[in-house]
């Protein structure tokens, strides 16, 4: 029962596991999991504490820690794998004229596989170390603009 639990996960080429965590166990019954609250009042996911994913970039059950900036925005793009693009909107201010312009930023976040995310998905991202060439911040909450459960 406990390697089949473990089976679940091995979509990747590479064995996937949790860092710390034994898998040669004997004894039956559920199996360890690791997993951690990232701190600034955002809470644990259930599916990251229940799940079944490995991903070593989730700030829930990897090697990720929060810190420095918070974010909001809106998911503009879910189309790559784990990865979103965050559009964040603001004024900017032009003094000749005494008058705003909007800009925008895209920001690429990681995305957890304990969240479920569609585009126009309002996200809270939180800056991490740098994951890949783009990507230098994690998504922390989901507050879906749907209806649906998210």
């Amino acid at each position: 029962a406990a390697s089949m639990s473990v089976e679940l996960s091995q979509t990747e080429r590479a064995y996937q596991k949790q860092a710390g965590i034994f898998q040669g166990k004997k004894t039956k019954g559920k199996t360890p999991r690791y997993y951690k609250n990232v701190g600034l009042g955002f809470k644990t996911p259930k599916e990251a504490i229940e799940g079944k994913y490995i991903d070593d970039k989730c700030p829930f059950v990897g090697n990720v820690s929060i810190r420095g900036r918070i974010l909001k925005g809106t998911v503009r793009s879910a189309k790559m794998n784990r990865t979103i693009i965050v559009r964040r909107d603001y004024l900017h201010y032009i003094a000749k004229y005494n008058r705003f312009e909007k800009r925008h930023s895209n920001t690429p976040a990681h995305l957890s596989p304990a969240f479920r995310v569609l585009e126009g998905d309002n996200v809270v991202i939180g800056e991490c170390r740098p994951l890949s060439k783009t990507v230098r911040y994690n998504v922390l909450r989901v507050e879906s603009a749907s209806a649906g459960a998210k």
